[in-house]
């Protein structure tokens, strides 16, 4: 095989286990280009995975910026040796692809490649992708291509991996999404029942505010005071079902925004102090940073709502490859094996659910009139 700083079976098992860490499609497929373009020490790499369209889904670079990628435009057609990729299924090792009959050309911002080695990446018959590098990095004679047939084999293994991989992180986001779509029809049944309850009350001490007015200002005025705080009963359970089914925009804003902005609207909008640090967090897994975000909601509703707190502090920090979140009141607190044996439960078999889900774990300190704290711990991709 080829003798590049990463090769041998140390640095294809690296490759391999780097893979099977990522559950989301994302995450594996950059980290199939990363490890594809470290292995075979290329310049560029890249992997497309193919539409019903002529275009790509989806499609993911390595050894290009971010500027440069803006700048290249819209995702590319299958065409050229892309298409030939697909179509055929089968390997294409070339000294330099821009002197292929098949090729095209590519936009002005386009970096300048040359020799070339690509193939698809398929689930039995089924092409599902295809994984191509360009300009290996190698003395090389004019004309000649880098890449040779050990690069071509080593190519192919992880290809096999790569397809199994891309499978297991499909598989696993189909499973969220019904999962999502399961908790989605709980939450609508329980908003059903709780806001219903609470409309109905409203309606009810309503009509006797209208009986009493004439005859009994004050019994009226005092049964308006209700109507008043029935109804922004309803609204918060209202607002606490639309943060449920519709999570923030974590890909836009980040973990760290995100959280950031939700304490301080929870600080605006309660007498507590609610405060937010950060500590060396980076990003983490999709799934992993939605759990957190979850948790992090739960358990700061659980403080306001519930301890009669004055203060809550919220923090997130790195802990070696992965983070750790932590969300801590000076509450009224709770004897947790107390509130497992009454069936009550604060949100917290939610949040181990959350945390387990992901890899991660949950631990609740807490004790009567010692305030609270939830800490939750993630793995990193």
């Amino acid at each position: 095989m080829s003798q590049g700083p990463r090769s041998g079976l140390a640095a294809v098992s690296s490759a391999l286990l780097a893979m099977s860490r990522h559950l989301e499609v994302r995450d594996v497929l950059k980290t199939i280009v990363a490890s594809a373009r470290d292995l075979l020490d290329a310049q560029y790499a890249a992997l497309g995975v193919p539409d019903d369209h002529g275009g790509f889904a989806q499609f993911v670079v390595d050894g290009v910026s971010e500027d440069q990628w803006r700048a290249i435009g819209p995702l590319p057609r299958q065409h050229g040796i892309l298409a030939a990729m697909l179509r055929e299924a089968k390997v294409e090792r070339l000294a330099d692809v821009r002197k292929d009959p098949r090729f095209e050309g590519w936009p002005g911002a386009h970096p300048d490649m040359a020799d070339f080695l690509g193939l698809p990446i398929k689930d039995g018959e089924e092409v599902i992708g295809a994984l191509f590098l360009a300009n290996k990095r190698c003395a090389k004679q004019e004309g000649s291509c880098g890449f040779t047939e050990d690069d071509e084999e080593l190519l192919s293994i992880l290809a096999q991996h790569a397809a199994i991989a891309l499978t297991n992180a499909r598989l696993y986001e189909r499973s969220r999404e019904l999962t999502i779509a399961e908790e989605r029809s709980r939450l609508a049944h329980e908003l059903h029942d709780a806001v219903s309850q609470k409309l109905f009350s409203l309606r009810l001490t309503a009509q006797a505010a209208a009986a009493l007015v004439d005859r009994d200002p004050a019994r009226a005025k005092g049964e308006l005071h209700q109507v008043a705080s029935l109804a922004a009963e309803a609204a918060d359970e209202l607002r606490a079902a639309v943060v449920e089914l519709r999570p923030a925009a974590l890909d836009e804003d980040g973990l760290i925004a995100t959280l950031r902005t939700q304490t301080q609207v929870l600080d605006r909008a309660h007498t507590a102090r609610v405060t937010f640090t950060s500590n060396g967090f980076r990003a983490l897994p999709a799934a992993q940073e939605e759990a957190l975000l979850r948790v992090a909601q739960e358990a700061l509703h659980n403080a306001l709502r519930h301890s009669g707190a004055d203060r809550v502090d919220v923090s997130i920090g790195r802990r070696g490859c992965g983070a750790v979140l932590r969300v801590a009141d000076d509450g009224s607190g709770f004897d947790p094996t107390a509130v497992r044996r009454a069936g009550r439960h604060l949100g917290l078999v939610s949040m181990r659910d959350r945390a387990s889900g992901v890899g991660g774990t949950l631990t609740v300190e807490s004790a009567p009139g010692k305030g609270t704290t939830i800490e939750m711990e993630v793995p990193g991709g």
